[in-house]
């Protein structure tokens, strides 16, 4: 299908109708942003005045040793006051980071119309939705990103349902990160003096699912952003870093002798780390229980 890059129905037809996506435009050869993409500048993060996230990954496995307390004022710490921090001796094997990555390159890699079968409306599976930006058919401005949402409900859906190029890994990267959540939510919750049992830890979590996305190469990052401002809905977010950066976050409030409120800082990637990400949930029944 032909299209201009220069006429919005155009773009959308192919982007997000037939399911090219970005990355189908990139591919094209695009040498600029189409207007549709360019986001105002209160949505655009300057990267030359971020300051760089310079505090060192936790390791989780001072949680299980003699270095416990101060781990836990560490995760803490991070938690109330930056809302990220990254860890290491996660639990999730470094074999199994690299074939969720590898999976993830090969779905986005995929024709077109394989893609395009997983649509909003369309998809053959309520446990998959392929897309691109947040809510495309709204938006006056798009986000510059693809994406493919894996929810997950059992071993057996998923095996059935989640495409072929993503599942197994898929599988294998969300079974040891959603210990991970519980791990961090219940030391978060008993720091609040809250103790919870298996059944009201579950529940707190909630939807489990598994997110890629896929920022193909932009001829003008400047004048777009892969994500929007945003903040996370769940309970905790667990997220695997390429080695390409670009995750920024916004500082809420003044930290002694440290970040400022209204800062952008960069996440940068560590080899091995995961960065988490503490949502909205967790936040609100942070308040509750205070």
């Amino acid at each position: 299908m032909a299209i201009s890059f220069d006429d919005d129905d155009s773009i959308y037809n192919f982007v997000v109708r037939d399911g090219h996506g970005i990355k189908g435009m990139v591919d094209l050869g695009l040498n600029k942003v189409p207007e549709r993409y360019i986001q105002p500048p209160d949505e655009r993060v300057d990267n030359l005045k971020a300051r760089s996230y310079d505090r060192p990954p936790i390791d989780l496995s001072m949680l299980d040793g003699p270095q416990r307390s101060q781990a836990v004022e560490l995760i803490a710490e991070a938690a109330e006051k930056v809302g990220f921090f990254q860890v290491v001796n996660h639990g999730v094997p470094i074999e199994v980071m690299e074939s969720v990555e590898t999976a993830a390159r090969e779905f986005f890699g995929r024709r077109p119309e394989k893609k395009a079968v997983y649509r909003k409306g369309v998809s053959p599976t309520p446990y998959v939705k392929y897309g691109t930006s947040f809510m495309p058919d709204i938006e006056k401005a798009l986000e510059w990103k693809d994406f493919v949402n894996m929810a997950y409900t059992t071993d057996a859906d998923a095996l059935e349902f989640w495409p072929n190029e993503c599942k197994k890994a898929a599988l294998e990267y969300l079974k040891p990160s959603i210990s991970i959540v519980r791990k961090l939510t219940t030391l978060l919750m008993e720091r609040l003096g809250v103790i919870l049992d298996e059944s009201r830890i579950d529940d707190l979590i909630g939807l489990q699912f598994v997110q890629m996305n896929f920022y193909p190469a932009c001829p003008n990052p400047d004048l777009t952003v892969g994500v929007r401002r945003h903040s996370d809905m769940g309970m905790l977010t667990v997220l695997l870093q390429d080695g390409i950066g670009g995750l920024y976050v916004k500082i809420e409030e003044d930290i002694a002798n440290a970040e400022k409120k209204g800062e952008w800082m960069e996440i940068p990637p560590i080899a091995g780390a995961l960065v988490i990400n503490v949502g909205d949930t967790l936040e609100v029944r942070i308040l509750i229980y205070l």
